[in-house]
């Protein structure tokens, strides 16, 4: 008898470019696929909250509302072209670090000078109030809270400098969750929950594909949709500017496809004791390391579909903080056509669910490989 599968969205963090996201959302909601737990880092915290805390037919849209006006404030480019259009994000870029971003963030003025000591709460060079009320405006966190999905925001400990979840399963998640999520020092201030103050999750890491995999239960399959904003291949760099890009491509992109390798391995040996597990004579049964070893044999089967945001021509090291709306919209209509070419693909259409094993669908490989891009991690 098959198992029951668990379908759920893993959301890396990565700024602006989290509007990929929302567009490979769009997609997997036009196609009838409804995750039961959302995991999310960062952007991808929010993007997830506002999946989750509002009622299926209202997400797209209340996902389109959050990322129009957050990119409402920077001006329309009037260029043309790669090299002009790589201009104009830099120019963007540098709007939203000095204005902000509509609903999102604002500067402190004065902003805190490095050596005075400030209020914790106020050691950062914006102040991500505005986000707070958007998120207010955008979420029913008591719907969030009803149970009827599961959420999973990653963040940071200040003081002990531990990864943390906090999971709607086990606890009330409220706006200050998703806050301390996105809190990326030295731009965003921590957040205070319960007496301690978190920072962006992203800093430990990034992608929180492990959560799941380490809570999924036995008896059911699972389907992990991860959409990841960073890519950890690229060209080497020419310039100054293109090691800034290069080194934040690969310290956020958390080697992807190198950990969905070694899940792949860590999943076939545990599936390896359990076959061994029949052949074990009865006098070893009870012995202690034999039971230690029994405990790591109950696995499920886990489909893993990747989706990494390729690297657009005119991006730059500042793609992440790129909050115009020609740089959104051209995010998004990336996602929604890479979940639409994954779910249309034939390796997708004639997919068997594993049985105890893990198998990886990785459509954005073979787009890159016909770019010339090569297929690493």
């Amino acid at each position: 008898m098959a198992k029951e599968e668990t379908i759920a969205l893993v959301l890396q963090g990565g700024g602006a470019l989290g509007a990929y996201q929302a567009g490979a959302f769009e997609a997997l909601s036009g196609a009838g696929c409804c995750p039961q737990w959302f995991a999310g880092i960062s952007i991808g915290a929010i993007n997830a909250a506002i999946i989750c805390g509002n009622p299926p037919e209202k997400r797209v849209e209340k996902l389109r509302a959050f990322w129009e006006q957050v990119t409402s404030g920077a001006p329309a480019s009037f260029l043309s072209g790669g090299f002009m259009n790589a201009i104009f994000a830099d120019a963007s870029a540098n709007y939203a670090a000095t204005f902000g971003a509509p609903g999102f963030f604002r500067p402190r003025l004065p902003p805190p000078a490095p050596a005075w000591p400030y209020p914790p709460t106020d050691l950062s060079f914006y102040d991500t109030g505005p986000l707070r009320e958007t998120l207010r405006e955008l979420i029913d966190f008591d719907l969030i809270n009803a149970g009827k999905t599961r959420l999973s925001v990653g963040a940071v400990n200040v003081r002990t400098g531990n990864f943390q979840y906090f999971d709607s399963f086990e606890g009330k998640i409220g706006p200050e969750h998703i806050l301390a999520s996105g809190a990326l020092p030295p731009g965003f201030p921590p957040i205070e929950i319960d007496g301690e103050l978190y920072w962006d999750g992203g800093l430990v890491s990034n992608t929180p594909l492990q959560y799941i995999l380490d809570l999924c239960e036995p008896k059911r399959d699972l389907c992990v949709f991860q959409v990841d904003l960073f890519g950890a291949r690229g060209p080497t760099p020419a310039t100054l500017l293109d090691v800034a890009q290069r080194e934040k491509d690969i310290r956020y992109s958390s080697r992807t496809r190198l950990n969905t390798d070694l899940l792949k391995r860590a999943h076939e040996l545990r599936a390896a004791v359990k076959r061994l597990s029949e052949k074990v004579p009865p006098r070893l049964r009870k012995d202690p390391d034999w039971l230690a070893l029994s405990e790591l044999g109950d696995v499920a089967g886990v489909t893993i579909v990747q989706l990494i945001h390729r690297r657009a021509a005119y991006e730059t090291q500042s793609k992440d903080y790129e909050f115009s709306r020609g740089a959104m919209e051209d995010h998004w209509k990336a996602g929604l056509a890479d979940v639409t070419a994954t779910l249309t693909h034939p390796d997708w259409l004639t997919r068997v669910r594993p049985d105890d094993d893990v198998i990886v669908f990785d459509c954005t490989r073979e787009i890159d490989t016909a770019r010339g891009k090569g297929a690493g991690s």
